[in-house]
Formats: structure tokens, sequence, C-alpha cells
């Protein structure tokens, strides 16, 4: 049969437009990135706007204005209000979404991108009214990639410049922190740090109570026994906020700048300056609350709760101090019998089990009545112990030697300087570069030794507080000892070693 084609003429009219039969639902969306005022205007100006605008029109129907307000547009993670409108759209509650520009929508381009497509394909439109963009126009995906790029590129520069303003505030020295949520300072009249005085008696008491022995949990304790506040107002205290106290140079008078840095402008994250930017270390910009001398006790006694391989958690005044000298680690309690009258504790090596530690248990009532032991047997020649104890203060704060290899450091330095800078011909010879070579290795070696010089002095400096800690205990502790006393084992006790007998290493360096 032969192949044949009918033709079957069109009965109806197609319309240009979308047969619609409901009014299109209209929503609007505003962001201001900042608090200030000014923003603050711009957003209450949007909203009145589009709310007017859309109600206006007859064919429309008001589906509301969403907004975000003090929230930067380069990610749409933390924007509740940009991802409400969108869950809406996305569930057929929201037809056209109206908005001021594409900046406004986001500055991020793969965000703009990813969310006008999603919206696209539920058939949800976005009209950016400064740009003239219908996103289901055919050429609305072109105009928005090259607009949200535009956009981007602006929000990388405004980001470089705020990172230049801030290393070039770093490098001048200015120290700036989050006065709200940091105990002990309030911002000054000049925007300097000046003393909190009720707040500092707290930091005081914090750095007192570790240095007497207690864990981190049992500072936390007393904090909240006493009824004091968090940095954060709150009644409870953590470890890690405790911990942040003790390690804050800030309470010393110093500031380390740029501990922490963005990754990048789009995400914002911050993560840990660990040596991928430049710091810098601000020596006495502010009134110190803490003497540095004790803030650098602070500092060896968390090194030394560190050592052994365990944490230091308990809240008595052994944990931490009794150290197994068959292998190196700590002794944690025990407590045998807790619910009889044979009830006591015992401390034992926290690898006795897991690593087969052959070392003996030992029960606190034999370390407290070795300690009054050592005690008696140390006051009995507490004459020559206090004699030795303030010779070697003497000598410690004798610093002559190294101030004199301070100057003499000081001026060769500078004599470097003078020699590098002040030839201002070009090298011509070989003899010349290595001169240059030179001089830049002897200003290098000479800044080395000055920062080890420097570091010794202020050694020697905390070593000597210690040393006057220990001639006041001593002396108050007059002729002996019959009961155990805390104060004195917090304040003479370095550790203990237990390896079938009891070493007591008192902080003086003598041991019984």
């Amino acid at each position: 049969m032969e192949r044949r084609v009918t033709t079957i003429p069109a009965t109806r009219f197609i319309s240009q437009e979308p047969d619609r039969q409901e009014a299109k639902k209209v929503a609007a969306y505003a962001r201001v990135s900042t608090d200030n005022e000014e923003q603050l205007t711009s957003y209450n100006a949007q909203v009145s706007y589009y709310s007017e605008y859309i109600k206006a029109n007859a064919e429309w129907d008001f589906a509301g204005v969403y907004t975000d307000e003090g929230i930067s547009g380069t990610s749409t993670k933390n924007r509740d209000g940009f991802n409400s409108m969108i869950a809406d759209a996305m569930n057929g509650r929201i037809d056209l979404i109206l908005t001021k520009s594409v900046s406004r929508f986001a500055r991020n381009t793969v965000d703009t991108l990813t969310t006008v497509r999603k919206l696209r394909d539920r058939g949800v439109e976005v009209y950016f009214e400064k740009e003239n963009i219908h996103t289901l126009d055919a050429k609305g995906e072109l105009l928005i990639t090259i607009m949200s790029s535009l956009a981007q590129e602006e929000s990388r520069s405004i980001s470089e410049n705020v990172k230049w303003g801030q290393r070039k505030g770093y490098a001048d020295g200015k120290v700036s922190l989050g006065y709200s949520r940091f105990l002990g300072y309030d911002k000054g009249p000049d925007g300097t740090l000046v003393v909190n005085e009720e707040q500092a008696k707290t930091v005081k008491l914090i750095y007192k109570l570790y240095l007497s022995g207690l864990s981190l949990k049992a500072i936390g304790e007393e904090l909240m026994n006493r009824g004091l506040k968090s940095p954060s107002g709150k009644e409870k205290w953590h470890k890690n906020t405790i911990m942040s106290i003790l390690t804050n140079e800030k309470y010393k008078g110093d500031a380390l700048l740029q501990k922490t840095y963005s990754t990048d402008f789009l995400s914002k994250k911050r993560i840990k300056n660990r040596g991928e930017v430049q710091q810098y270390y601000v020596e006495n910009d502010h009134e110190a609350i803490i003497e540095p001398e004790m803030y650098d006790l602070v500092q060896r006694e968390i090194a030394r709760r560190a050592e052994g391989g365990n944490k230091f958690s308990s809240s008595n005044i052994f944990s931490g101090r009794i150290k197994c000298g068959c292998c190196g680690s700590w002794f944690g309690a025990k407590v045998w019998h807790s619910n009889d009258k044979y009830r006591k504790v015992i401390y034992q090596c926290n690898r006795k089990y897991n690593k087969a530690c052959p070392a003996p248990n030992i029960e606190e009532n034999e370390i407290k009545e070795g300690f009054i032991k050592a005690i008696n047997k140390l006051l009995k020649n507490k004459d020559e112990i206090m004699a030795n104890l303030e010779m070697a203060l003497e000598r410690i704060s004798d610093c002559v030697i190294f101030n004199r290899r301070k100057q003499e450091l000081f001026s060769l330095m500078e004599h470097c300087m003078e020699e590098i800078s002040g030839d201002t011909n070009y090298i011509t010879s070989p003899e010349q570069y290595m001169k240059k070579e030179k001089l830049t290795r002897d200003y290098e070696d000479a800044r080395t030794e000055l920062e080890e010089i420097e570091e010794k002095i202020k050694q020697r400096s905390s070593h000597g507080k210690m040393i006057k800690e220990l001639l006041r205990t001593i002396q108050a502790a007059g002729g002996g000892i019959n009961s155990f006393d805390r104060e004195l084992w917090t304040s003479l006790v370095d550790h203990v070693v237990v390896d079938g007998k009891i070493k007591y290493y008192f902080k003086d360096g003598s041991r019984i």
C-alpha cells in the first residue's frame, strides 16, 4: 500500500502566557549584612516597599517578605529567612520571588546558580529588580552568572581590604577582644584593656586554686559553690573555659595577636593559627591581673600534669603528684569497701592492668604519714635549708651578666643593620655579597641568642618567686608537724615516686 500523511488542523489557540486560573503567589526577599543604623533603615525600607508593591497588584497574592538581618550574603548556610523562603517555594507556596539585586540574593556564584536552577525546575521565578533579570527568561542564567560573579568578586575585594586593615592593626600592636565574654577586663575610653576589679578577683582565685592542686573540674565546682559566674554570665563552669583562662597571656599583661584566621571569604570559617599566617606578640600592653611569675608557674604545672600520658581529672590533692617508678605513669585513686566499715582509699598505677605494671598499691594514709616524716626530717635542717634557699635566691636574682650580654647583642645587631642598610650601592663583587651575607647571619645569630637570654631571665624570675614562697612556707611550719597539712603538701611537694619506697621530691630540689 502507498504511504500516506494526513494533516490534522489545530482547533485551539495557544497563549504565549501560561494559562493560570489562580493569582500568582508572590514573595520578596530582603537582607542587610550589618546591624548599623544606616543599613537597618535600608532594611526597613525594603520590607515596607515590597509589602506595599505586591499588595497593590490585583493579580498577585501576597506570600510574605522573607528577611535576614545582620547576615553575610557569601553563604546561604546560616540565613534562616532565605532558607525558609526556598523551602516554601519548593512546597508550592510561592510562584514568584522579588528581590532588590543579585548581591542581595547571594554573593556566592555557586549558591546563586544552584538555588535559581532548583527554583526554575519547580516553576518558581526570581526577579532581580536592579539588573532587570527574570530567571525564567532564556538569557537569565547567563546574566545571573555574570552579575553573581561580580558580586562574589566584590565580596572577595572587601574581605581582602578588611584583612589588610586587621594585619596593619596587628603589626601596630592594636589589641582587641570580645569584652562581653572575656573575664577580668573592660574596654577603656581609649580602646585599651582596663581591669575589672570584681572579675579580676575570680581570675586570681582560679590561678590560686590551680596552684593549690585542684583539678579543672574541682575548680569549676568551687566557683559554682561560691556563686561566681562564667565569662558568658552562666552559672555552670566548663573545664575548657577554666583552661583558657589559665593559658591566656592577656592576664599577665601581654597579647598574642592573630590566634585564629579565616580560611576563605566565602565560608568565613575561622581555625586556629598553627603557624600558617604571621602572628604578633605584644609585651606589657596593659595592666596585668596575674603576675608574670605566677603565670609561668601555672604553665609549668599544666605541663607537669600532662606528663605520664594520663589525664589529671581527680579533685583530690594527690592526683597528678604520685608517679610510678616502674613505668612513669601517674597513680590514680581507687576506693575499696566503699559501703562498709573497711572503706579506704588506695592509689595504684593507671597502667597496672592494661600494661601489667608491677608497681605496688599504696594507701592514702601511707602517703600522708610518709609526708609528715619527710617534712619533719626536712625541718631538722631548717636553718641550713633556708640559708641555702636564700643563697640560691640571691644567685638567681643576679642577672648582671645576662644584662651585660644583652647590651652587647643590641650593639652588634645595631651595627649589622647600619652596615646592611648603609650600603646603597648595588653589589658588584663576590666580596660585597659575602660581606652582606655574613652581616645578615651575625644579626640573626645575635637575635636568637638575645631571645634565649630573655627566656632565661624570665625563668629565673619565676624560679625566684617559687623560692620566696618556699621560704615563707618553711618559716611558717616552725620546728615540725604532727598531722598532715594540705597547704604544706601543695606548697612544698613537686611530686612523689613510688617504686617499693616512697620518694618525696620537693620544689627546692631536695629529695627524701
